[in-house]
């Protein structure tokens, strides 16, 4: 016992020493993780599926903006308002080609089935396909090795917060991220198309009965939760690279985020990546880095076993 006492004692002051630095790590990760989870939710929440082609949407966002910022900077470093132009340029490119992919996605994948009043494994499998199809057509087209996205600035500590330096790569993503969030939102719960989306996750079959579009606003769904996953693989590529296995482990954790905050709540996917991405991160202190990912899938199963709800509670509705 006296052992087993020593041994946390000797994590617990590691946690102290290392609390403010890992906190800011797993914020800047939650982000990311929160706007992957968003396209879950959304998903979900006008189908009551979930869309497992969604790492490829962020793979897509990733390797699109890698290919425009090569071709924006070539080998030069840009300063200043530059800086934030190319910045702006690869969240633009990342979602523009998130939001295209995914509308793409849903009309081959989904829409087709849907008309068809296809079986939910239908729908499944044909997602799968989906994904395999992108995952594979990327290793192809654009290689198998790791590309280092061009760096729009040189990354640096800005300021510290209690001895722990943030970083500007993390600035970056904390603040795409929360506008971005933030943007999406206001757009569900205060726009005629938000409403659209909101009924038609309640009910369907009223919504289209009341002049609802359901192709439209089911295609809209889906390009707004491509649009944040494209951002997010932007973001993810600025520090970790493009390749075409990057989408699939933080789609994951998006996922589990996603249940994390309670699948088809959009602010619960938010806070339920930031819960993820904090706890992921502080939990270094305490497991060997080879087991890293392992908490976070530890986490949902959690999660389904204490509160398969989540944290805010599923939005139920009649699927489209």
């Amino acid at each position: 016992m006296g052992a087993f006492a020593h041994f946390l004692a000797g994590h617990f002051d590691t946690l102290r020493l290392e609390f403010w630095s890992l906190l800011v790590g797993g914020v800047a990760n939650g982000f990311i993780y929160g706007m992957v989870a968003v396209g879950y939710t959304l998903v979900y929440g006008v189908l009551r599926l979930i869309n497992f082609a969604h790492s490829e949407i962020f793979m897509t966002g990733g390797f699109a903006s890698y290919f425009v910022l090569r071709a924006v900077m070539g080998t030069s470093v840009p300063s200043g308002w530059a800086t934030f132009g190319v910045i702006l340029v690869g969240i633009i490119v990342g979602g523009t080609s998130g939001a295209l992919a995914a509308t793409l996605l849903e009309r081959v994948a989904y829409r087709t089935l849907r008309r068809r009043n296809a079986p939910k494994l239908a729908y499944l499998i044909s997602a799968i396909g989906a994904s395999y199809f992108l995952f594979n057509l990327a290793g192809k087209e654009f290689g198998r090795y790791n590309e280092s996205m061009p760096q729009p600035y040189i990354n640096h500590p800005v300021f510290t917060i209690f001895g722990a330096p943030v970083q500007l790569y993390y600035l970056v993503i904390v603040a795409a991220g929360a506008i971005m969030w933030l943007i999406l939102d206001r757009f569900v719960a205060a726009t005629k198309l938000g409403r659209g989306i909101r009924a038609v996750a309640q009910d369907a079959e009223t919504a289209s009965l009341m002049g609802v579009n359901i192709d439209r606003t089911i295609a809209i769904t889906f390009a707004l939760g491509g649009a944040l996953g494209g951002v997010g693989g932007f973001l993810f590529g600025l520090g970790s690279g493009v390749v075409y296995t990057m989408g699939f482990v933080p789609a994951l954790k998006a996922f589990t985020a996603a249940v994390l905050g309670g699948i088809g709540n959009l602010r619960g996917a938010m806070i339920g990546g930031l819960i993820l991405g904090v706890v992921e991160s502080l939990s270094i202190a305490f497991v060997q880095a080879a087991y890293f990912d392992v908490v976070a899938f530890g986490i949902l199963v959690l999660v389904l076993l204490v509160r398969p709800t989540g944290i805010l509670g599923e939005r139920l509705g009649r699927s489209a």
